[in-house]
């Protein structure tokens, strides 16, 4: 039997194959650019899964695909982009999956929002804003200022705007049209405090939480994901509180079964949701998770898709694994990738460093304000989620992308 995976994470592909063989099944990538996968299946086995080269942009495509996959028992999506595909096909093929309309609530951010607030789970609404000076009217009369603008239907940190003044305001307004949206731009109250994104797992009413990841974003106006670190050390009462906030916020959005990644902003007044992403988290989230609980978390990925409950709900995780940071390392400026630089020095470092590259060089690196940029990853091990983070981005700052001028 077939586990298909349309389209994923960049990494994780190996973690999901072990996952569908320790099934009995094997796992077959529907993608339409294998280049996304090239870290992952060049450190594989070329034995270890099929790569089905289709264009997964075009849905009747993808259900001949799958159509030819022999045996065909589960679907699989980890992304955004592909999630509500993923639902339709798996309805539409009589396979295990979630509700479509679920999904489509939760790829709308903006109704997510509004659903909360209804609920009296989020403090905020989100308001749609139009283009022009109406736009940055609905946003002061409904949400304030600060506030921050993003796609409703984003992804990577694309399109997300904090304004802090009018005059800010009226530009990010601006620039958002003249930007290609995947969904449409919304408006909803600024959060102060640190983020976190709550790491979780559930079935039909139950919820685990896995646990929490800390996040740090760049200062500019312009947000960018710049480094991670997992498991955060927080108070036990207050970690029971978060897995119970992350229950109710996600039986609000309709999400009953798999992976959740839940961002948050950990206010003065508790926690405040950013997002819901219906997956397990990107970068290498998955890959932390697995050595710092020390069992392969994407078997539940497995059992969902095969539509039952998944072992991890239940089984006792060792915590005990070392905790890790991670730091994404972005080009400086738009260009062709060339190299790096500051690699051979990695080894000199404390904990174990390692190098994920994101990209490979001659590459075109056309965007340096959102994930992007990024052309790879530093990863660190320590005894806290705190030292693995200082080791992470001590390491990090010594890697250098080399671009040269396009031609």
């Amino acid at each position: 039997m077939t586990i298909a995976a349309l389209e994923s994470l960049s990494f994780g592909l190996g973690r999901m194959a072990e996952a569908a063989a320790g099934a009995g099944h094997r796992l077959c990538l529907l993608t339409g650019d294998r280049s996304f996968y090239r870290h992952e299946l060049a450190v594989l086995r070329p034995d270890a899964l099929d790569v089905v080269d289709v264009d997964t942009d075009d849905p009747e495509a993808v259900r001949r695909a799958l159509a030819a996959v022999p045996d065909l028992a589960g679907l699989i999506n980890t992304t955004d982009t592909w999630s509500l595909p993923a639902a339709e096909l798996a309805a539409r093929l009589g396979l295990p999956g979630a509700d479509p309309s679920a999904v489509r609530l939760l790829r709308d951010k903006c109704a997510v929002r509004q659903a909360l607030h209804a609920r009296g789970l989020s403090r905020g609404t989100a308001v749609a804003v139009p283009p022009g000076a109406e736009g940055a009217e609905a946003v002061l009369r409904t949400v304030g200022l600060p506030a921050v603008l993003k796609d409703s239907a984003g992804t990577s940190s694309r399109a997300v705007w904090i304004v802090h003044d009018e005059e800010a305001l009226h530009r990010a307004v601006a620039e958002a049209g003249r930007q290609r949206l995947s969904g449409a731009l919304f408006a909803e109250a600024f959060l102060a405090g640190p983020l976190y994104s709550a790491e979780s797992l559930s079935w039909d009413g139950a919820t685990r939480l896995l646990g929490v990841l800390s996040r740090q974003t760049s200062r500019a106006a312009v947000v960018r994901e710049e480094a991670a670190a997992f498991p955060v050390a927080l108070p036990e009462e207050e970690q029971a509180g978060i897995e119970v906030w992350v229950g109710r916020v996600l039986a609000a959005a309709g999400h009953e079964r798999g992976f959740a990644h839940v961002e948050f902003i950990l206010t003065a007044d508790g926690p405040e949701l950013v997002e819901i992403n219906r997956r397990i988290g990107g970068a290498l989230v998955g890959e932390v998770l697995c050595r710092t609980l020390r069992t392969n978390v994407y078997t539940a990925m497995v059992d969902e898709a095969l539509g039952r409950r998944p072992a991890l709900l239940d089984a006792p995780l060792d915590a005990e694994g070392p905790a890790y940071g991670f730091v994404l390392v972005y080009a400086e400026r738009p260009g062709v990738l060339t190299g790096w630089l500051g690699l051979d020095e990695l080894g000199a470092f404390p904990g174990s460093v390692e190098w994920f590259p994101v990209r490979e060089p001659g590459e075109s690196v056309s965007y340096v304000n959102d994930q992007r940029g990024c052309t790879g990853m530093v990863l660190a091990e320590g005894a806290t989620a705190e030292l693995a983070q200082h080791r992470a981005w001590s390491a990090a700052v010594r890697v250098r992308p080399v671009v040269a001028d396009a031609a």
